[in-house]
């Protein structure tokens, strides 16, 4: 088996809320592989963005280490990190966060242009990837141009323009009706065949977590296997123990 492109051991975070300390994430451990795609389950307020946060580098553990291609966040400063988010990572939130007076490809280019890159050498690596995600023909639409689905191809298209190890995502089907949703989780798995990144993803949406190759819930701070998609269907739609005892 190949090595993994992202590596979490022992991640602890706690925040402090009044005189207590509320204790987040209990040791979290994760590996993830080279193409594979991965989803975090979990009640509202369980952490999964905390921990999302933590595996992207924009935020910091209290305790534990997260490696990206064997190289650990931790011992990097925040240059080298910010260097690591351009090159490594890629994000793609509930809301796509696109820049409204620029263009699709304008809007994919932006990391390459922060990397250092020549505008002929973005604009290129720009269209190829907005081919790839069958916006081919709307690069010079702006984003109101665009239908909703449009826009979170948009930002998955600029996750990928850098062509990272790893993308982070945050819900990126809570904004979407059900058939954009559907066309996102097709897009995705289409991408996870063609190219070797890997995705995390952050969700509630049943079906999307069942489509995953493998699933896991966050529940009391510490993440549990669900095994198939089956399952995880079946597992995302019980209450966890904390919900069940707020009824």
């Amino acid at each position: 088996m190949s090595e993994p492109v992202l590596r979490a051991r022992g991640l602890r975070r706690s925040y402090r809320q009044g005189p207590e300390e509320l204790q987040v994430l209990q040791g979290i451990d994760l590996d993830l592989f080279p193409g594979e795609r991965v989803a975090i389950i979990g009640s509202s307020g369980s952490g999964k963005t905390t921990l999302l946060h933590l595996l992207g580098g924009l935020d910091q553990a209290d305790s534990g280490e997260v490696e990206i291609g064997g190289v650990g966040l931790a011992a990097l400063n925040e240059s080298d990190r910010c260097r690591m988010r351009n090159q490594d990572l890629g994000f793609v939130y509930q809301f796509h966060h696109l820049l409204a007076e620029f263009t699709a490809l304008e809007n994919v280019m932006m990391p390459k242009l922060i990397r250092g890159n020549a505008d002929g050498e973005g604009r290129a690596a720009a269209s190829a990837v907005l081919e790839a995600v069958g916006l081919g023909s709307r690069l010079d639409h702006k984003p109101a141009e665009l239908s909703g689905g449009e826009r979170q191809r948009v930002a998955i298209a600029r996750a990928l323009v850098c062509n990272p190890a790893v993308v982070l995502m945050d819900e990126p089907t809570g904004n979407l009706d059900i058939d954009t949703a559907l066309e996102i989780r097709a897009l995705m798995r289409s991408l996870s065949e063609t190219r070797t990144t890997a995705f995390v993803v952050i969700t509630h949406d049943v079906a999307f977590a069942g489509d995953m190759d493998r699933v896991f819930r966050l529940d009391h701070g510490v993440l549990h296997v669900v095994h198939g998609g089956a399952d995880a269907a079946a597992s995302a739609a019980q209450p966890s123990d904390a919900t069940a005892s707020e009824r």
